[in-house]
């Protein structure tokens, strides 16, 4: 039987983070956040939001990374619908953004939690109200695991679940728990490896049996379900993608039909990552009925800001165009700073301000520094970055000149997050409307 979409909880989860997110707006703007006025020294957030500044002429510095307010709001309207058609509750991963507000905003379109990968995401989560936690890694370090025993014993509605992939690892999380005088079991899903050479997670059914075991033997922890992640399928394509997700059901049904679930109240199968979760709704509809309520739990997270690269080629709305598609939120504005060849220019922007690691940013608009006219990057390729510069190739004809401010789009959502503090959102006019806060 599947799960009921979550609501009384989420909502509830909600109105807290809420609550504790609206701080935000309290804290003071000055040499910490890159890019943001010099004469906004001293105002609050919520004030600077307030005076609807221009991004171009509103006094902000280069380089500046902007969100787009419109394409962020379609973003999780999409996969907010996408996961109510297919019958998904939705964990979003919080690693891309580490942004309470955006947290929020997903909670608010029917998230039932948030998804982390280390402690200390799991402890910002937790400052802003987050009330239901899925960590989709293995926890074992002792300090982390005595602040987890805090706080589910201060917050009794608190949920938390993770996972486990060795017998070691439940050793040490119920050796940590039991010293840190746990009130009550921490719940845990057993990871299914996507293969050899892949990431975390055991590697057989025998393997993940053998957990299994091991969380029925100690007193700290409650098997509740299985989880895994699909993007580390190896030579992964369709097929092999959805024959992993089905050992995946097939090994919560083995489990099921051995009674391993006992004392659970639903049963946890969780996959999705942002490149195969079409796969993930097609297999996730075909778990048969079990024992308990399923939850078919995805974890799709850099959606939120999407991008012009890496997951602009990989989305599965590629596959499914009929499902909607996702629109790139991230524009890095940079100015030309030096001309020195008709070939060659060169940006004040670099590694410190842009993601890299998958892919270069991609000139996309110039913005003329005599006029504030906007015009088609045409001719303008990125061709590397330094620390502090980007380097630009022009081809011939290509109008471009010291003081111009050249638009990229950037390739992988994690890490251009994660260069920025505080981040203007901006509407398609160049009014900035709210900043993003980002803890990394």
């Amino acid at each position: 039987m599947a799960a009921e979409r979550p609501t009384d909880l989420t909502a509830s989860s909600a109105s807290t983070a809420v609550s504790l997110t609206a701080s935000l707006a309290d804290e003071r703007v000055d040499h910490r956040f890159k890019a943001l006025p010099p004469d906004a020294e001293g105002l609050t957030v919520k004030d600077l939001a307030a005076e609807r500044r221009n991004l171009f002429t509103g006094g902000f510095t280069t380089p500046v990374l902007a969100l787009s307010a419109e394409s962020v709001a379609h973003n999780l309207d999409l996969l907010e619908t996408y996961a109510e058609r297919h019958g998904l509750a939705f964990a979003p991963h919080g690693k891309t953004s580490m942004s309470p507000q955006l947290f929020v905003d997903q909670l608010e379109r029917g998230a039932w939690g948030i998804t982390a990968a280390v402690p200390h995401q799991a402890r910002v989560y937790r400052a802003y109200g987050i009330g239901r936690i899925f960590l989709a890694n293995e926890l074992v370090d002792p300090v982390a695991l005595r602040w987890l025993a805090g706080e589910m014993t201060a917050d009794p509605s608190f949920r938390f679940v993770c996972y486990v992939d060795s017998v070691r690892g439940v050793e040490l999380m119920d050796e940590a728990l039991g010293a840190a005088g746990t009130t009550r079991p921490v719940d845990v899903v057993v990871e299914l490896g996507a293969g050899e050479g892949a990431r975390t997670g055991a590697r057989t059914e025998a393997d993940c049996a053998a957990v299994a075991d091991a969380v029925a033997a100690a007193g700290s922890l409650r098997l509740v379900g299985v989880a895994g992640y699909e993007g580390e399928v190896p030579d992964a394509d369709p097929e092999r993608v959805r024959a992993w997700l089905r050992r995946l059901v097939a090994l919560a049904a083995a489990f099921d039909g051995e009674k391993r679930f006992a004392g659970a109240e639903e049963i946890v199968i969780s996959a999705g990552g942002s490149a195969w979760f079409d796969a993930v709704a097609d297999v996730f509809a075909e778990i048969p009925e079990l024992s308990l309520p399923v939850l078919k739990l995805l974890r799709s997270g850099a959606y939120v800001s999407h991008d012009d690269g890496h997951y602009k080629h990989l989305t599965p709305f590629n596959r499914v165009p009929e499902e909607g598609a996702l629109e790139p939120a991230f524009r890095l504005w940079a100015q030309v700073v030096s001309r020195p060849t008709g070939e060659q220019a060169f940006l004040n922007a670099g590694k410190r301000d842009a993601a890299y690691d998958l892919d270069l940013p991609e000139a996309q608009v110039v913005r003329s520094g005599r006029d504030g006219s906007v015009r088609p990057a045409t001719g303008v390729t990125v061709t590397g970055l330094s620390d502090q510069h980007t380097w630009v190739r022009t081809e011939e004809g290509a109008e471009l000149e010291v003081g111009d401010w050249v638009g990229m789009g950037l390739s992988h959502p994690c890490t251009s997050f994660d260069k920025w503090q505080l981040i203007p959102l901006v509407t398609a006019d160049g009014t900035v409307t709210d900043y993003i806060r980002t803890f990394f």
